[in-house]
């Protein structure tokens, strides 16, 4: 704004309104999530259990499983959401993809430029390509 470039303030301003926007969930729900998955990382330890029963992602067959990372992502480390591939052992090889987004952020990942025509082309594709 200091600049005089309105325009590009506006863009900035309504970025950052979508991007600080809260999710509308409950707490309990937001901080059991953080606990299991980020402080006790029970899921890759196979110790994870709902309404007493294990998770087991070997389990899972007959679906494609596609993962999609960002290069600068700040919050999920690398690595991180591709670890599901070998959780996931039950899914053919040839029905996995993971794809990591250079120069995206967690946020840019699923929004803008990049959502639009590097991610959404190659989800959407990776859909059709495995749909039922």
């Amino acid at each position: 704004m200091v600049k005089g470039d309105l325009q590009d303030a506006d863009s900035h301003r309504r970025f950052y309104d979508e991007y600080n926007a809260v999710l509308d969930m409950p707490a309990e729900y937001y901080l059991d999530t953080i606990r299991t998955v980020f402080q006790e990382f029970l899921l890759p330890r196979g110790e994870w259990t709902v309404n007493g029963e294990l998770v087991k992602p070997s389990a899972i067959k007959g679906v494609g499983l596609m993962t999609i990372e960002g290069e600068l992502d700040d919050i999920s480390g690398p690595g991180q959401t591709q670890a599901a591939h070998d959780l996931c052992s039950g899914i053919p090889k040839a029905k996995q993809k993971h794809l990591t987004v250079e120069g995206a952020g967690h946020y840019g990942i699923f929004s803008g430029r990049r959502w639009r025509e590097t991610v959404y082309p190659q989800v959407r594709d990776f859909i059709a390509a495995h749909a039922g």
